[in-house]
C-alpha cells in the first residue's frame, strides 16, 4: 500500500501591491497587483528586468497604496498569498486584480488552483497581464480569468518573433469570449511592415478587439539591453501608425504609461 503525499501550490513572487492600473483598457482603475517572477522573453525596452528570474525573497504591501512594504521568503504557499490578497482587499477600493509580471502564464499551474480561491474570498474579477506567446498555458486558465491583456511583440521593436503564437492565444481568447484587447510597444524603431502584419492578424481572429498602441517609455542608461537606445516615436508617426491600425479594427488607442506620469512606480 502506498501513501499518497499531497504538496501546497506555491508561487515565486516579486511583489504584492495597490495601485492604479497605467496601461491598456484598464487604465485609470485601481487595482491589486500580483507580480510573479520569471519570464522566458527579452524584450529591448523591458522595464522590468527584475522580474525575468527568481528572488529569494518577495515584498508585500501592508496597507494599499502606502508602500509599506515586508520582505517575505520565496516560494509563497497558496494559502499565504490569499491571506496576503485579503488584506489588501479594502472594501469598495479595487476594481480587480491585475495578474502581472514577469510571464504570469508560467506559473499557469498555480493559476489553476489559485484563482477559483483568491475569486471566492474577493469577489474581483481577475485580469491577465501576458506576452501572448503562451496558448498552451493560457487555455489551462482561461475559464479562472475575466480579461486579458497580451502584449503584441513586433520584432522591430521587442527583439521578439511570436506571430503563430500570439494568433493561437488570441483566437483561444476570442472563443472563450473573455474581454481582450492587445497592447503594441511602438517606438522610434517601428517597422510599419511589422505593425501592419500585426494590424491584420489581429483582424483574422476579430476586429472587435481594441488595439493599444503604447508609445515606449524610454529607458535610463543603465536599464538598457541594446547599444541602440529605444527612443519614443515622433507624434506625426504615431497619427500615422494609428490611421494605419484603424483600416484593421474598430479600436485604435493611443495611450502611453500614464503610472509613469503620475510617478507612481
Amino acid at each position: 500500500m502506498t501513501t499518497k503525499t499531497f504538496t501546497t501550490p506555491t508561487a515565486r513572487l516579486i511583489e504584492i501591491f495597490s495601485a492604479i492600473q497605467g496601461e491598456g483598457l484598464n487604465v485609470g482603475t485601481r487595482q491589486i497587483f500580483i507580480r510573479f517572477a520569471l519570464c522566458d522573453l527579452r524584450c529591448h525596452f523591458c522595464d522590468s528586468a527584475h522580474t525575468w528570474n527568481i528572488p529569494t525573497t518577495c515584498r508585500i504591501e501592508r496597507s494599499p497604496g502606502l508602500r509599506d512594504f515586508e520582505i517575505y521568503a520565496n516560494p509563497v504557499p497558496l494559502n499565504i498569498l490569499i491571506e496576503w490578497v485579503k488584506r489588501q482587499n479594502v472594501l469598495s477600493l479595487h476594481d480587480s486584480i491585475s495578474l502581472t509580471g514577469g510571464e504570469p502564464l508560467l506559473h499557469a499551474q498555480f493559476l489553476v488552483e489559485f484563482l477559483p480561491q483568491v475569486r471566492k474570498v474577493t469577489g474581483l474579477p481577475i485580469y491577465l497581464e501576458t506576452g501572448g506567446h503562451r496558448p498552451e498555458l493560457l487555455a489551462k486558465i482561461l475559464p479562472y480569468l475575466d480579461s486579458v491583456g497580451m502584449d503584441f511583440k513586433l520584432p522591430s521593436v521587442s527583439g521578439e518573433s511570436h506571430w503563430q503564437e500570439h494568433a493561437k492565444f488570441l483566437q483561444f481568447c476570442y472563443e472563450s469570449q473573455v474581454e481582450v484587447f492587445v497592447k503594441i510597444i511602438i517606438s522610434d524603431k517601428t517597422n510599419t511592415a511589422d505593425l501592419e502584419d500585426a494590424g491584420l492578424l489581429v483582424a483574422e481572429v476579430s476586429p472587435q478587439i481594441p488595439i493599444f498602441l503604447q508609445p515606449v517609455t524610454p529607458l535610463a542608461a543603465s536599464e538598457q539591453f541594446t547599444q541602440n537606445p529605444i527612443l519614443a516615436p515622433a507624434p506625426e508617426q504615431v497619427l500615422m501608425w494609428q490611421a494605419l491600425m484603424k483600416r484593421f479594427v474598430k479600436v485604435v488607442r493611443v495611450v502611453p504609461q500614464t503610472h509613469k506620469m503620475l510617478n507612481q512606480l
